[in-house]
């Protein structure tokens, strides 16, 4: 009998400790701007800030200091994307849509997929890759299903989906798989 309290014990013990990390996680990813690590990274840019290419260099050339290995790459001022292989080989890079709520720059994962859904601008997507949550506000590449293109988001709803091409969204789709990271830059 002893035993067999021991292994309930070991797997309560397990099935505990395996819920706070999964709730750690979860709370590391809605921390506000103004705490913890995130601040550590950089604050949000302010109203108004340029999103200009960076000054004297290609605008299509990987940033620097967006890590190391197997990644997605999103450039909140160039608005653009670079899909990274582990050889650091861009594979693809191309320009974005951005939302309407922008990431705290730093590094997150892929934590969720969807085939196709309606986004919360009403607009049918699809390749919904989502790696972000800002006050609430989920954050996640897609491709609308309507066109190649979407109009910039309305400033008045805060909504989090960067809008890609079908063709690139069919990329992320195939790249950007659950665990995948993903760096933001300013």
């Amino acid at each position: 009998m002893a035993a067999s309290s021991t292994g309930i014990v070991a797997g309560l013990t397990a099935a505990a400790l395996a819920a706070i990390g999964y709730l750690a996680h979860q709370a590391a990813e809605t921390v506000p701007a103004g705490l913890g690590r995130a601040a550590q990274a950089s604050a949000t840019p302010a109203a108004g800030a340029s999103k200009a290419p960076r000054a004297g260099e290609d605008p299509a050339a990987l940033p620097g200091g967006s890590g190391k290995g197997a990644r997605v790459v999103y450039s909140l001022r160039g608005d653009r994307v670079w899909l990274v292989a582990g050889d650091e080989a861009v594979s693809r890079t191309f320009k974005v849509v951005p939302s309407a709520v922008d990431p705290v720059p730093g590094s997150y994962s892929v934590t969720s997929r969807s085939k196709a859904v309606t986004g919360s601008d009403g607009v049918p997507v699809e390749h919904v890759v989502r790696f972000a949550s800002v006050n609430g506000v989920v954050i996640g590449f897609s491709a609308a299903v309507g066109g190649p293109t979407t109009p910039a988001p309305d400033p008045k709803v805060r909504t989090g989906g960067i809008r890609e091409s079908r063709a690139d969204g069919d990329a992320m789709w195939t790249f950007a798989t659950i665990g995948r990271k993903v760096v933001v830059v300013r």
